[in-house]
């Protein structure tokens, strides 16, 4: 076929493609692909994390929206006219101003039905200052509303110290054949970790405006004169137990030699608590309700026996009652600083008191 002039003829491609060269990219594959799609899922999770977070802080109970008290029925007539109230007071009593036992009591307080309260103690103590916020509390409930108290397994030094706001009522402190009670007395905890600090090439090098501002450090041991510092301390939170004590207990009140015997830190069953005195009976829960509903002057059958239980806030649905909350850093900043305690000790205090925030 001839060409006409002046027209370029366009070639024709080969029947097949060239073969790809060696060096070129390979051709796309399902990894790309996967890759990409694990990435969204990544980018959603960290949103929803980012949601979750920002609603936890928006939600957190401050003191504006304090986690409310709801009632939870026990036993009696549960349609009752009138209400006695189960307050618990359980684990290491530590940081109490804005705690949980302090709105028990102004529910109590504030609520006309209820007639008399049961003070449920399960508790080894706390600290001195806290235990005593908790003592001055519950005495002026008491003065409203009888008040007595049912030891659970352990009401020992400041379980036992807040278990004094029944006052001189007689038969109003129970405890049950198992209770372990008693450990009237007040301890500092130091612990001289030197040796170990030296092995690891830690050195104390604190900037102090005086040598006592540092007393109390775990990094060497004490001198002699911060021991009788300190002892002159525990000395005067001491003696504010057994006075407690003497005002709540007539028998120690007449005999207070009789309360010195007793107050060496010792650990009493509930049946050698009550033959010297530091209770008035052995019996459970129930046998503190019917007395408590006597001293009010109830009608049994009209009564409504309810117990308080803490509201769980939107932080601890999102995140879980187990949760490490933030400000248990700063209990623990202070349950490692030099400060005297009410308390039964079978392990150093800030493994108890960090423990038992972590599980509240």
């Amino acid at each position: 076929m001839m060409q006409e002039p002046g027209r370029v003829e366009t070639p024709i491609p080969p029947a097949f493609p060239p073969t790809h060269r060696a060096d070129w990219p390979p051709p796309p594959t399902g990894y790309s692909s996967g890759r990409h799609r694990w990435l969204i899922v990544l980018l959603l999770l960290l949103l929803a994390i980012s949601v979750m977070i920002n609603l936890n802080l928006l939600w957190r109970p401050g003191p504006e929206m304090p986690p409310r008290v709801r009632e939870q029925f026990h036993s009696l007539n549960r349609s009752g006219r009138d209400k006695v109230a189960i307050i618990t007071v359980s684990g290491i009593i530590f940081d109490e101003e804005n705690g949980f036992v302090k709105r028990q009591i102004d529910q109590a307080l504030k609520d006309d039905r209820v007639k008399a309260v049961v003070l449920r103690i399960d508790s080894p103590g706390g600290t001195v200052s806290d235990a005593d916020y908790l003592l001055q509390h519950l005495s002026q409930l008491r003065k409203q509303k009888p008040l007595v108290v049912s030891m659970g397994g352990t009401a020992a030094s400041g379980g036992y110290y807040i278990a004094m706001a029944v006052g001189d009522t007689p038969d109003t402190i129970f405890a049950e054949p198992t209770t372990w009670t008693g450990s009237i007395g007040v301890i500092i905890p130091h612990y001289n970790l030197e040796t170990l600090f030296s092995k690891l090439g830690v050195e104390e090098d604190s900037v102090a405006s005086h040598p006592l501002k540092n007393m109390g450090t775990p990094a060497r041991k004490m001198t002699e004169e911060e021991r009788r510092i300190f002892e002159d301390l525990v000395n005067d939170s001491f003696n504010r137990f057994k006075e407690v004590i003497r005002s709540g207990r007539r028998r120690f009140a007449k005999a207070p030699e009789e309360l010195d015997r007793l107050a060496t830190g010792q650990v009493f069953t509930a049946s050698d608590a009550m033959e010297c005195g530091l209770v008035d009976k052995i019996g459970f829960l129930e046998d503190a309700i019917d007395r408590a509903i006597e001293l009010a002057g109830l009608i049994e059958d009209d009564v409504c026996v309810v117990r308080y239980k803490q509201e769980p806030s939107l932080s601890d649905l999102l995140w879980g009652f187990g949760q490490v909350r933030g400000h248990n850093w700063r209990e623990l900043l202070q349950a490692v600083s030099p400060r005297p305690y009410y308390l039964m000790t079978f392990m150093p205090v800030w493994i108890s008191s960090f423990g038992n925030r972590l599980v509240q």
